[in-house]
């Protein structure tokens, strides 16, 4: 087999490998049934929901997105919670991801949570900074999780420390942690993928490698490395001379440490997009998708929490079901998809790639009958 063959066979398995878990991409075409409904018209419920159990957070990382929202010490009621969740569940909700404005394992009753969530039909994972993620909560946690993924956004205890803005014994608690997490997923043959993510900023990219190092060692399935994008109503503003062009270089160093069981994610597609202008002119993506605030309020958008006119309602006030089914969310979604000007929104948001695919879809060019 000649060299250029096989290089270009292994950058081959390297897409494949990232396409599993589709992060620099979506997961749209996978809902055919929703999405003919939306084509249609019709009033759809959510594909997946993102829930903010807590609204404190016990670290103020330097990019945090949300920082505006002054990390309020609120947490969802359960029994509210648990109404709204049978509620997602019984109208084809398929999916509820525990993150959000705050800290979810701050939620003493984060478990409960989980396993309610689970036990209604829907898939359940859990974002966080992993320092709260001790092994009692684990052994009880991660069977019903579909993933868990820290972010661990440095390679060093010292940069941790800058970088999350607390104290460097956190950063050897998370990796203790995860070396439980994993223990506990191989001892009682779980299928829960553990992973772990690093937004790459100027403060931490000498750390990379390091980070690479333990975690293949401890056994976690995968490291993803994305950009940093600035979110409109955020206080914390990075480097912008930073270029994720000028990565590639790491971005090589980082796939030596790839095997079948430990693989590297860089969302290099993400960070170019970030160069590029946007593909659509409005957003079409927020059918598919909601948000709901540690004070139980209702957003379509997640990149303009506070702004009430993004904000359908609260579970507090009125049942999950009538929100979705509202004139006020119709409103919301009509002018997101016609009047919305995305040079407003954060640049490389979650619905980015899904908007792309919409916008294609429901502007087809010349000639698409032959296929």
């Amino acid at each position: 087999m000649s060299a250029s063959l096989h290089k270009s066979r292994a950058h081959l398995r390297k897409v494949i490998v990232q396409d599993e878990l589709r992060i620099d991409s979506h997961k749209l075409m996978f809902h055919v049934p929703r999405l003919h409904d939306w084509l249609k018209g019709s009033t759809i419920a959510p594909i997946y929901l993102e829930i903010a159990p807590s609204g404190g957070c016990n670290h103020r990382c330097i990019f945090c997105a949300l920082d505006y929202l002054d990390y309020k010490p609120a947490f969802l009621d359960l029994k509210v919670l648990k109404q709204a969740i049978k509620q997602a569940a019984a109208m084809g909700v398929k999916s509820i991801m525990y993150a959000g404005e705050g800290e979810p394992l701050l939620h003493k009753d984060i478990y409960e949570i989980v396993r309610m969530t689970k036990a209604s039909g829907m898939d359940v994972a859990i974002t966080t900074n992993g320092v709260l993620l001790r092994k009692e909560l684990s052994l009880k946690m991660l069977k019903s999780l579909s993933w868990i993924r820290i972010s661990l956004n440095a390679g060093t205890s010292s940069t941790y420390a800058k970088v999350h803005r607390t104290k460097q014994e956190d950063f050897f608690k998370v990796l203790d942690h995860l070396r439980d997490a994993v223990q506990i997923k191989k001892k009682d043959k779980l299928t829960v993928t553990i992973g772990v993510q690093l937004l790459l900023i100027p403060e931490n990219v000498k750390g990379v490698l390091n980070l690479a190092r333990l975690l293949k060692k401890i056994g976690v399935d995968y490291l993803i490395i994305k950009p940093y994008s600035q979110h409109p109503l955020s206080h914390a503003r990075l480097d912008p001379v930073f270029r994720y062009e000028k990565q590639a270089d790491l971005y090589k160093k980082l796939r030596k440490f790839e095997d079948k069981h430990f693989k590297i994610i860089y969302r290099d597609v993400t960070m170019q997009r970030l160069s590029l202008p946007r593909d659509y002119e409005h957003c079409l993506g927020l059918a598919f998708w909601a948000y709901i605030t540690a004070l139980g309020d209702v957003y379509a958008c997640s990149a303009f929490l506070g702004k009430k006119e993004f904000c359908y309602g609260n579970i507090y006030k009125e049942n999950f079901r009538t929100i979705m089914h509202s004139q006020r969310r119709k409103e919301i979604l009509k002018r997101a998809a016609k009047t919305l000007d995305v040079t407003r929104c954060r640049q490389v948001c979650r619905l980015d790639k899904i908007n792309s695919y919409l916008w294609e879809l429901t502007h087809p060019g010349l000639h698409v009958n032959f296929i």
